[in-house]
């Protein structure tokens, strides 16, 4: 099952980005990590998903992706695919997951997440 897990905010000035939901909304921005900014959106014990605030890509300057959180990367995206789906990013690696942004077939980005070996 894709779990939504959380959003990203691309952006060409993500750090005018931040400052302007952490002061609008009351966001916490924690320090960038590969030029993504992570931000909690309120007190954990309220409903709501986390997400983060990133330098857009040429692929997608500007706009929001939801990411889902998904079980095994390669047979989601086999299935995307599939099913009309176009893949924006391959899969990449990153220290406690891999990711991958596909674009479905009405052209509604969104990125998959595949924890490694249940850490997050």
């Amino acid at each position: 099952m894709g779990r939504v897990i959380g959003f990203e905010l691309s952006s060409q000035e993500p750090e005018k980005a931040a400052k302007f939901y952490a002061k609008v909304f009351g966001w916490e921005v924690s320090e960038p990590n590969w030029d993504f900014w992570g931000v909690k959106t309120g007190k954990e014990e309220k409903l709501g998903i986390n997400g983060g605030i990133g330098k857009g890509p040429q692929d997608y300057p500007n706009g929001t992706r939801i990411q889902l959180e998904i079980d095994s990367i390669d047979e989601t995206i086999s299935e995307a695919i599939n099913n009309g789906a176009l893949v924006v990013r391959d899969k990449m690696e990153f220290d406690d997951f891999y990711l991958a942004y596909l674009v479905d077939p009405t052209g509604i980005g969104f990125g998959l997440v595949q924890k490694k070996n249940n850490r997050w």
